[in-house]
C-alpha cells in the first residue's frame, strides 16, 4: 500500500513526525508526507481550519497521485476531505472519520479529548456527519495555553493525560479519541495508560484506508 499523508497545516516537522507514526503502525506500507504550502503552523479555530481546508484542495489538485494507492488527510477536522475526493482518483481518508468510527465500533461512548476550544463545534458538525450521534459523548479540553502546551511536549502529555481521565471519570468515557494531528506523539505516548481504548487517529486512518482498498480489490 503506497500512502500520501496530507499535513493540512504548514508545520513540516509535524509532517515528519505523523508520517513516522504512521509507517510503524503499517510496516508493510510506503508512506510519504506532503505538507500544504499556505495556511497555518497550527488550526487552532475555524477560520484557520477553513484555509487549511482549501490548502489541501490544492494540493490535491496538484498532486500526481499516479502510483499511490491512497492519501489521509492528517488534521482532526478532516478539513477539505470532501472536496478532494471529488477530484482525487484514489481513496481519502480524514482522521477523524477513522478515529471516530474505531471508537463507536465497540458500541460504546466514546469522547473527543483535545487541546483546541475553538474547534469545539467543528468536531461535534464532524461526529454528527458520520453518524455517531448517540455513541459520541463530547470533547474534553486539556487545560492551559495551547501554544505553550504544543511547545512543551511533557506538559502536554500530562494536560491530555488529566482531560481523558475526567473524559472517563466525568464523562462515561468507553474510548477516548485523541483528537488532533500534531497530537499524534502524544497520543502514541497515553495509549498504554488508561483502560479504556486510546484511539490514535493516525494509525486509525491507516487501518481503515487498507480496509478500504481491500474492499475495492
Amino acid at each position: 500500500m503506497k500512502v500520501l499523508l496530507i499535513n493540512p497545516n504548514t508545520n513540516r516537522a509535524t509532517t515528519a513526525a505523523m508520517v513516522e507514526i504512521a509507517r510503524a503502525s503499517d510496516p508493510h506500507a510506503r508512506i510519504d508526507g506532503a505538507t500544504v504550502r499556505t495556511g497555518a503552523p497550527l488550526l487552532v479555530d475555524e477560520t484557520l481550519l477553513a484555509q487549511g481546508a482549501t490548502a489541501v484542495v490544492d494540493l490535491v489538485r496538484a498532486t500526481d497521485f499516479a502510483g499511490l494507492d491512497g492519501g489521509i488527510v492528517a488534521a482532526f477536522g478532516d478539513p477539505g476531505l470532501d472536496a478532494a475526493r471529488a477530484i482525487c482518483r484514489v481513496p481519502l481518508v480524514g482522521i477523524a472519520e477513522a478515529a471516530m468510527a474505531e471508537a463507536a465500533a465497540g458500541g460504546g461512548r466514546f469522547v473527543v479529548v483535545t487541546t483546541t476550544p475553538l474547534l469545539v463545534g467543528a468536531i461535534e458538525r464532524r461526529a454528527a456527519a458520520y453518524g455517531h450521534g448517540a455513541a459520541f459523548g463530547g470533547v474534553r479540553l486539556t487545560v492551559g495555553d495551547i501554544d505553550a502546551l504544543m511547545a512543551d511536549p511533557a506538559a502536554l502529555e500530562a494536560a491530555l493525560a488529566r482531560a481523558c481521565e475526567r473524559a472517563i471519570a466525568e464523562d462515561g468515557a468507553d474510548a477516548i479519541v485523541i483528537g488532533g494531528g500534531p497530537l499524534a506523539v502524544a497520543a502514541r505516548a497515553l495509549a498504554p495508560r488508561f483502560a479504556v481504548p486510546i484511539v490514535e487517529p493516525i494509525p486509525a486512518a491507516m487501518r481503515c484506508l487498507r480496509a478500504r482498498l481491500a474492499r475495492i480489490d
